[in-house]
């Protein structure tokens, strides 16, 4: 991995304008991937995860919007760039993995010119380099017999099968980012653990930066060189993934590693108490406050900075606060 910065994104802010005024389902987000490298966006269902990746290709749709903030890849602001513009970044420069394939693929269209249309679009071959192409993708995804494949139509693909025809499609133009949103919540263990090894693989064969949005901690600890911690619209730790998972800062972060199953047979689950709020209907300091164990009084007057806890790693949280560092809990088994 080098140190040169691929994509930046500042102080992004995504709203939904609704009846009762705009809803922030991402709520002034700042993060950072180098050239070559993975940073996992974890966070549970409705954090605002797949939210961030449509704001960074500008596909959100109404009444979503863009409210605030930049998007810099390989220095250009995508916000300045025209729809023209844009569209020549989407699919070639920045490749998007989409959660579920069968909403993603076309069903009329053989999966082999699905590829190749991702080619022709951008000027990258002609129709016939397109069509040698898309059977070369399907070949390195690890799709047997590649070419009889290319003339199949999406469902008489199984569920793995279609999520490698998304890849060979996110590759097909050599982009320098893909955002992969979820891409094995669908997919039995097995497969997962196989779609995992190729985008690995992937990666390091086509040089590739990766953004893996995902509720799976355990697929963060597997891929990722870097992971941002997500509640409620807003990142609430940053760091390396070895520092985050020894020593998890956020409450947040804490309860999520403490509930990853692993203990003694028999032994209770652990859950964090509450529920995540509603969007529109936030607390008035940190959103994690009515369910953190560690909350005191300054939780509830404004949502707390960022906090360095380590070289690279920062939270969201007013325990980490010098002033209050006597509070800090100690490490519990939540670390491991």
């Amino acid at each position: 991995m080098t140190d040169d910065l691929l994509l930046r994104v500042e102080h992004l802010t995504t709203v939904f304008d609704l009846p009762g005024g705009p809803v922030p389902a991402v709520d002034d987000i700042s993060f950072e991937i180098r050239a070559g490298e993975t940073l996992g966006l974890v966070g549970e269902s409705g954090s605002g995860k797949s939210v961030t990746a449509l704001s960074i290709l500008r596909l959100v749709q109404p009444p979503g919007r863009v409210a605030g903030g930049r998007v810099v890849f390989k220095g250009r602001d995508l916000s300045t760039l025209d729809e023209r513009d844009m569209r020549r970044v989407r699919g070639a420069d920045i490749a998007l993995i989409f959660q579920e394939p069968m909403a993603a693929l076309n069903p009329v269209f053989r999966i082999g010119d699905q590829i190749a249309e991702t080619l022709l679009v951008h000027g990258r071959a002609s129709r016939a380099q397109a069509a040698a192409a898309a059977v070369e993708l399907l070949d390195a995804v690890r799709i047997p017999d590649a070419a009889a494949r290319a003339r199949d139509y999406p469902h008489q693909l199984s569920g793995g099968m279609r999520q490698r025809v998304l890849i060979a499609t996110a590759l097909a133009c050599r982009p320098a980012l893909v955002i992969a949103d979820e891409p094995t919540t669908a997919l039995d263990v097995t497969i997962q653990a196989e779609i995992l090894d190729l985008l690995r693989d992937m990666k390091a064969r086509f040089h590739l930066s990766l953004l893996l949005i995902t509720h799976d901690l355990g697929v963060i600890a597997e891929t990722a060189d870097r992971v941002a911690v997500m509640y409620a619209g807003r990142i609430v730790e940053t760091g390396p993934v070895r520092a985050l998972f020894r020593n998890p800062s956020h409450p947040y972060t804490r309860g999520l590693l403490a509930s990853i199953p692993g203990g003694a047979p028999g032994q209770r689950l652990k859950a964090i108490d509450g529920s995540v709020p509603r969007l529109g209907a936030l607390p008035s300091g940190c959103a994690f406050g009515p369910r953190c164990p560690d909350r005191f009084d300054v939780c509830a007057t404004a949502p707390p900075p960022d906090y360095p806890v380590g070289t690279d790693h920062t939270t969201k949280c007013y325990l980490h606060n010098p002033q209050s560092a006597t509070r800090i809990p100690q490490s519990s088994d939540a670390s491991r």
